[in-house]
């Protein structure tokens, strides 16, 4: 690709009208193990489970799922499947009955939430010995040839703009109260072969993103993207991208 030919592209354009063609799936291991440490498998309640990536993938594990989210919007995008429901709720008040839940999830959401009162919640409607897991992905990792301009375009120059609950997901939750008995979690990842739309379109999804948008800063995406261009070769070219699975497990 010529230096003319990147700077003459919007390569964020696409990605606010597509959110749910860009992110990332989560393994189908997650949902096995999940199911693996369940006490049962009759009932499980993935939480601010916005269009379903990972309510869909323990429907195959798990008798019912009830899938839940704040935004009528988000679950409008989300597949529909037997033993599925979907509700309109947040995470603090949750129309489940008590101490029916094998298994409480809430992928890349806990961050957003009240979490005293969603832990209230939690064990209200957990059965004995049933598991909750606070689940997120990392920052993605790249070649070694991309990895250090991303990580440049990442920290310094959109770090500014991403909101305060971003550095929660970065560290895995780490820092988030978790009251509860802790299990140890596996080491997953998820993993896509992206072309350079792909990567970017994913990007411009990111909130971070938006901020610099609506601070008239398209300068900064820009440059990133006639930068990244220039080392990923031919666009078409399918390059790794890597996730870190994060886990908060324990049992309520």
């Amino acid at each position: 690709m010529t230096a003319d030919t990147a700077k003459s592209r919007n390569w964020f354009e696409q990605g606010g009208k597509a959110y749910s063609r860009f992110r990332p799936e989560y393994p189908a291991d997650l949902a096995q193990f999940l199911a693996c440490i369940s006490p049962g498998t009759t009932l499980a309640v993935d939480v601010g489970c916005g269009n379903g990536q990972l309510t869909s993938q323990l429907a195959t594990h798990f008798d019912k799922v009830i899938g839940l989210d704040p935004s009528a919007d988000q679950i409008a995008q989300a597949p529909t499947h037997p033993r599925i429901a979907y509700g309109c709720s947040p995470a603090e008040k949750m129309p489940v009955a008590d101490h029916s839940a094998d298994l409480i999830t809430a992928a890349q959401a806990a961050h957003w939430f009240d979490l005293p009162r969603f832990y209230e919640e939690v064990r209200r409607i957990c059965v004995p010995e049933g598991m909750l897991a606070l689940v997120s992905y990392g920052v993605l990792r790249l070649d070694e040839d991309l990895d250090g301009r991303f990580a440049r375009f990442y920290g310094q120059e959109i770090g500014p703009y991403w909101p305060v609950e971003r550095k929660l997901v970065d560290t895995g939750y780490a820092n988030l109260p978790f009251p509860f008995n802790e299990l140890a979690a596996p080491e997953l990842e998820i993993r896509k072969a992206w072309t350079l739309e792909e990567l970017l379109g994913y990007i411009s999804t990111w909130s971070a993103v938006r901020r610099v948008r609506e601070a008239t800063r398209e300068d900064i995406l820009q440059r990133f993207a006639e930068d990244l261009s220039m080392l990923w070769g031919h666009p078409s070219h399918r390059r790794e991208v890597r996730w870190p699975i994060n886990m908060r497990l324990g049992k309520p």
